[in-house]
């Protein structure tokens, strides 16, 4: 009787545990990378790192899990820079593609620099968003004290900023002042394809205030999106060209195209707006697309020529997504419980803006996709946000605390309408 209770206890236990395999490659070299540390961080009810390995000769990994039942992300360490896969519930193995890493790199190009602006209650906002191409051959990951700088302006105040990788999820980090004035770096390295970077600021505003991009690199287009009850100046004609925006008929862009470092593209504001969401758009039914200009003056009708936007329509509409949704970005001290009810309330509505966005796990969407799995990856990206920000010291213990039970709540009634 024991040695048969004692098989069904082991029968159980195996049956409950599986095997989470893997294999890393060096895409510098394209061969098995050696020798790298390997974390298995579980995120069924937050981010706890559960397993620790190195991958063997043939870039090979293995972790026994004991919840096959849970989601995890695995996060490979390769000469100091890290890289992740998703590994989704029933996931048996996965496949990461690592770089070598290099000080300075050829084919490191910034694609697009857009400016998004919004002003009242006595605050001018600015969000900023930059795409930055690593085309480097054979490819490569730069990293160094500073990949990334960018300007604020003087009494400019930080609200927030993040970076995201291509298919990765957004990462809220923290701009590094430098020795110069108003001169920012992000500290992140710049991965092989597309990594982007956003970075929110206020300063106050009286009703007119000069702005200066004070570009650090040059780019084929540099654009300003701005309400149409906002008046834009150049400083020096000539420069920027107007364009309606996509799907926005309240804004408009100006463009500055083959901007370089140094060039005068400094303009002055006037007025109030702010940036009209693409819900509030379309419940308006698109009636303010033909109009020319806005109650302050705005920028005149679209030019008759090719569009220079074509290339950074994903990019501005992404931008939308993020500046948009929450109303003008630069209220300060928002809180992250208020962003999770939001994102929370949006995707149950079956909705998928792209303010909240959806976790890659690096497959296909499922066709036959639970209503609720837009909330689920929205709580697990929050949670590992959260994660992310109290390690690096960004949040205190008490409102991690806080926060992380709320989230936790969340998830598990989530999870139990699931099932």
């Amino acid at each position: 009787m024991f040695l048969a209770t004692a098989l069904v206890i082991a029968l159980s236990v195996f049956s409950g545990a599986s095997t989470l395999s893997g294999t890393v490659t060096n895409g510098t070299s394209s061969k098995p990378s050696s020798g790298d540390a390997v974390t298995l961080i579980k995120l069924s009810s937050g981010m706890d790192e559960v397993g620790h390995t190195k991958t063997d000769s043939q870039g090979k990994f293995s972790f026994n899990i004991e919840n096959g039942n849970s989601p995890y992300l695995v996060r490979v360490t390769h000469q100091d820079v890290t890289y992740h896969a998703a590994a989704p519930t029933g996931t048996t193995s996965v496949d990461i593609k690592v770089y070598d890493v290099a000080t300075k790199l050829d084919g490191i190009s910034v694609v697009a620099d857009l400016m998004y602006v919004q002003a009242g209650q006595g605050k001018l906002g600015i969000t900023r968003v930059f795409a930055v191409d690593n085309t480097s051959q054979p490819p490569r990951t730069e990293m160094n004290d500073a990949p990334f700088e960018f300007y604020a302006p003087e009494g400019a105040e930080i609200d927030e900023a993040q970076a995201q990788t291509s298919g990765g999820q957004p990462l809220n980090i923290s701009p590094t002042p430098q020795a110069q004035k108003g001169r920012y770096a992000f500290d992140f390295p710049l991965r092989p394809g597309q990594t982007q970077f956003q970075v929110t600021y206020h300063l106050s505003y009286s009703g007119k205030a000069t702005i200066d991009p004070h570009l650090i690199y040059p780019l084929q287009h540099f654009v300003v999106i701005i309400p149409k009850s906002i008046t834009f100046t150049p400083a020096q004609a000539g420069i920027y060209q107007n364009q309606t925006t996509p799907k926005q008929p309240d804004a408009v862009a100006a463009i500055a195209s083959n901007a370089k470092p140094g060039q005068k593209l400094s303009f002055d504001v006037s007025g109030e707006g702010t940036l009209q969401g693409q819900d509030q758009e379309a419940s308006a039914g698109g009636g303010g697309s033909n109009r020319e200009t806005g109650p302050g003056g705005g920028l005149g009708a679209p030019i008759q020529a090719p569009d220079p936007l074509d290339k950074y329509r994903g990019f501005i509409l992404a931008g939308f997504g993020v500046v948009l949704v929450a109303g003008a970005l630069y209220i300060v001290n928002r809180s992250r419980s208020l962003k999770v009810v939001s994102a929370g309330s949006t995707l149950t509505s079956g909705s998928s803006p792209s303010s909240v966005p959806t976790p890659n796990f690096g497959g296909p969407a499922s066709s036959a996709r639970s209503p609720h799995s837009g909330l689920l990856a929205g709580l697990k990206e929050e949670l590992f946000d959260l994660e992310m920000e109290h390690k690096q010291g960004k949040i205190s213990d008490v409102d991690y605390l806080k926060t992380k039970a709320a989230l936790d709540q969340t998830l598990e009634r989530a999870l139990k309408r699931k099932s």
